[in-house]
C-alpha cells in the first residue's frame, strides 16, 4: 500500500512534534512492506523539514512544500478544496494532521491529541480555537479513524456524538532516548545551561500547563528550602522575573533527559492534557512527578 503522511507539525518542538517524529521512525523501522510518502507545508522552517527527512531511515520519499500554516488552514479546513492527491498522487492511506484536514480519496486516519481549544476557549488563541474548529467539523464528518492517546479523549469526543467504533485508543510512549542519566552527564548539562545547586523542574510555559500558578506557589515555599525553579519552553505567555527562577526556553531535545535526572521533582499541574508526554518522560528518567488529579494524568499515574 501507499501511505501518505502529513508531518507539518514536526517542526514546532511540541507534544505533537515529538508525536509526529516517533510515529515516523518506528513505522519505518519495523514496516517494509508499504510505500510511505511523508510530506509536509512550511515557509519559515522548509530547511527543519528537509532535515528531518534527512534523519529518517526506511522504505520512504519525501515532499516539501511551500506551504505556510495559515495558507493550509484557509485551502483545507475552510474551504475544504485542493486533495492531498493532487499534492503526493494517489495513495491508499492518508494520515493527516492536527492541524488540517484535507480531502482524499483515500482511507482516512487521523490523530486526535486532545480537544484543548475547544473545552479551554478562554485560554487558547482565538486563531487556534478556529482552526480546530473548522477541522474538527471534517474529521467528524469524513475521517474513517481517529486515534486518540487515552479514554479521556475518546470521552471527549464521544460527546461530539462520533461513533466509538471510529475511535481507536493508542497510548503513546516516550522516546527510547529517556532514560536515567549519569551524574557527570546532569552536571554537564547544568553547566550548559548556568544551573547551580539543586532543582525542581516544569516542562512548558502557557496557561494550560498552570505555569503561573507553578511560580507563585513556588515563590511561597523558596524561602523555607534551598532549591530552584528551572523551566523549560517557548513562553508562550509572560512570567514576571522572580527570583530563584530560571526559564530556560527551548533545549535540545538530547539534553532533556539529564534535566530531567538532575531535578528533584517535575511539577507538572496542567489543567488539561489529551495524554501529556512529560509525565512520562520523567518516569522513564526515575524522576518523581507532582501533577493535577484531572484527565489523562491519573491514567498515567
Amino acid at each position: 500500500m501507499k501511505i501518505a503522511i502529513d508531518v507539518s507539525q514536526v517542526v514546532y518542538g511540541t507534544g505533537v512534534s515529538v508525536y509526529t517524529k516517533l510515529l515516523c521512525e518506528n513505522l519505518l523501522r519495523f514496516d517494509d512492506k508499504n510505500d510511505y510518502i511523508l510530506f509536509g507545508g512550511s515557509l519559515r522552517q522548509m530547511g527543519t523539514l528537509k532535515a528531518f527527512f534527512n534523519s529518517l531511515k526506511g522504505n520512504f520519499t519525501d515532499k516539501v512544500f511551500p506551504f505556510p500554516p495559515t495558507l493550509a488552514a484557509i485551502v483545507w479546513n475552510r474551504l475544504h478544496i485542493l486533495p492531498v492527491e493532487r499534492l503526493v498522487g494517489e495513495v491508499d492511506v492518508f494520515h493527516s494532521s492536527d492541524w488540517t484536514q484535507p480531502p482524499s480519496k483515500a482511507f482516512k486516519v487521523t490523530t486526535v491529541h486532545d480537544l484543548f481549544p475547544l473545552l479551554f476557549p478562554k485560554l487558547t488563541h482565538p486563531k487556534i480555537v478556529k482552526t480546530h474548529l473548522a477541522r474538527l467539523k471534517w474529521v467528524i464528518n469524513e475521517v474513517d479513524v481517529i486515534i486518540v492517546p487515552s479514554e479521556t479523549t475518546k470521552n471527549d469526543i464521544m460527546r461530539l456524538n462520533v461513533e466509538t467504533d471510529r475511535i481507536v485508543v493508542i497510548p503513546e510512549a516516550p522516546d527510547q532516548a529517556f532514560k536515567r542519566t549519569t551524574q557527570v552527564e546532569i552536571e554537564k548539562v547544568k553547566r550548559k545551561y548556568q544551573i547551580s545547586g539543586s532543582y525542581l523542574l516544569s516542562i512548558g510555559v502557557n496557561p494550560r500547563k498552570n505555569t503561573q500558578r507553578i511560580v507563585r506557589a513556588f515563590e511561597k515555599v523558596r524561602p523555607g528550602m534551598d532549591m530552584k525553579l528551572i523551566i523549560v519552553g517557548h513562553p508562550f505567555m509572560k512570567i514576571e522575573p522572580t527570583r530563584g527562577v530560571k526559564i530556560l526556553g527551548h533545549v535540545a531535545s538530547s539534553d532533556l533527559p539529564a534535566l530531567y535526572s538532575g531535578s528533584k521533582a517535575l511539577l507538572y499541574p496542567s489543567l488539561y492534557e489529551g495524554f501529556g508526554f512529560p509525565i512520562l518522560e520523567a518516569f522513564a528518567c526515575e524522576t518523581p512527578v507532582v501533577t493535577s488529579k484531572v484527565g489523562t494524568m491519573q491514567e498515567l499515574g
